[in-house]
């Protein structure tokens, strides 16, 4: 893990979102919006707006990951939690939140979502292997559940996904001495466990929509260790 690597870095990408392909961005979006507002579904919708605005295929990636319907966004801004309960359990998305502080930390693309959330376009797709980022990442989640006193940290990785194991390692030797409990489960299907939970910890949208509470921890990370961030920011379009 010596070699440095920017995770989700696509040189593509200082063309493709520069300032007038995300003002180009940001029409299609509010396009997008209204026909999710009114009953579409996101796949088609999305098709049709980007073929609309010529969009390519990681523009499309990011409006899909962006954009959520006015319903979606208030259930889960309802279930949103402002704070960690102190002494709770939370349950955390591994790779999920992982993968974005590497992101972040690259210095890579990263979108402020209409939800709130910061989601990333890695698109890793089942692979992923530890890069110098991922140290420092795993550390940058410890210091905030320890200064948010929780009592228990699971964290759920997906055993598809490659070096599940390692990674998991790597948590408990790096968080080992933190003075909350810790679980690190290494399971089949992540999504399914953690959308009946509540205290949960990811950006996936369809874990948001279906478990009971939520905290952003990316979100507070990111503005606390890194601060101003270059986000694509979709918020209050």
């Amino acid at each position: 893990m010596c070699k440095s690597v920017q995770r989700g870095y696509v040189p593509g990408d200082k063309t493709e979102f520069d300032a007038v392909a995300v003002s180009k961005l940001h029409r299609a979006a509010q396009n997008l919006y209204y026909l999710l507002n009114q009953g579409y579904p996101i796949k088609g919708a999305s098709v049709f707006v980007g073929n609309h605005y010529l969009l390519s295929e990681r523009q499309r990636m990011a409006l899909v990951r962006a954009v959520s319907s006015r319903e979606n966004i208030a259930d889960r801004k309802n279930k949103e939690l402002p704070d960690l309960p102190r002494g709770s359990v939370v349950h955390i998305d591994g790779f999920n939140t992982i993968i974005t502080l590497e992101v972040a930390l690259s210095g890579s693309l990263l979108l402020k979502c209409m939800d709130g959330t910061v989601r990333d376009l890695a698109a890793l797709r089942g692979s992923y292997r530890l890069i110098d980022k991922t140290p420092q990442a795993i550390m940058m989640i410890g210091r905030m559940l320890e200064k948010s006193g929780i009592g228990k940290a699971v964290f759920y990785l997906d055993s598809p996904v490659s070096n599940s194991g390692r990674l998991k390692e790597e948590i408990g030797t790096l968080l080992g001495d933190f003075p909350f409990e810790m679980q690190l489960e290494v399971i089949h299907n992540v999504d399914v466990t953690l959308e009946t939970l509540e205290n949960v910890i990811t950006s996936d949208a369809i874990i948001l929509d279906k478990c009971r509470s939520w905290f952003n921890l990316n979100d507070r990370i990111i503005a606390e260790e890194i601060g101003e961030y270059p986000f694509v920011d979709f918020i209050g379009l």
